[in-house]
């Protein structure tokens, strides 16, 4: 069983509290999307198996030791070892995955499984899984769902993830039960691309300015 509220990683993840989603098309943005990370002490980046360079840029992306490189639309069991072998020291699942959970839970790797339904979160906690993916976050009732969630799941926390964007990702965190938020929204290799990672850094800035403020 995964003692997870115990883990490192997800302390880290409520003081940080933005796990940025990356899917990266062009690995020559990879050196500026960490040096952007860094300088604002968002020391996360969730790299999504959502393009054939997935691999390789969590292998670069790790390779500094700058950053905790994630993997996330983790969908199989080959995605997840690839994902590990090439330095993510977690796991995001767009859903429910018995076998990726099962290869987490063994490895000692932190997982976080998409759930969105009272059942979901239930098969998660069999698992001793108390940090769950809210996902689509906005499609199934945002942070009303959450909060009536939180009633009967009242020892889970969730990260979000689904229609967050600037303007609404403090009122999540607000809420106790929100380890964090995720999204494409915190930095993405278009940006990055717009004026070579000023953009990204002013908008990334501002996220954490934000936050200190609330």
């Amino acid at each position: 069983m995964l003692a997870n509220m115990e883990h490192a990683l997800y302390q880290q993840i409520a003081e940080t509290k933005l796990l940025p989603l990356y899917t990266a098309t062009d690995l020559t943005c990879l050196p500026r999307l960490e040096e952007v990370l860094v300088k604002n002490e968002v020391r996360f980046i969730e790299v999504t198996f959502r393009s054939e360079l997935a691999a390789d840029a969590i292998k670069q992306l790790a390779a500094s030791g700058e950053l905790i490189v994630g993997a996330g639309t983790v969908r199989t069991l080959a995605e997840a070892e690839i994902a590990v072998e090439n330095g993510a020291k977690f796991i995001v699942s767009p859903a429910i995955v018995p076998e990726v959970i099962d290869y987490c839970i063994k490895g000692d790797i932190p997982v976080f499984p998409g759930t969105a339904t009272p059942g979901d979160i239930q098969r998660a906690l069999e698992y001793g899984i108390k940090v769950v993916k809210f996902f689509p976050a906005d499609i199934y009732g945002g942070l009303k769902a959450i909060k009536a969630l939180s009633g009967p799941f009242y020892d889970v926390k969730f990260l979000p993830t689904g229609g967050i964007n600037a303007e609404n990702f403090i009122e999540y965190l607000a809420d106790e039960h929100v380890i964090g938020v995720g999204g494409s929204f915190i930095i993405s290799e278009t940006i990055l691309k717009k004026d070579d990672g000023k953009s990204a850094d002013e908008a990334l800035s501002a996220l954490v300015e934000a936050i200190k403020k609330a």
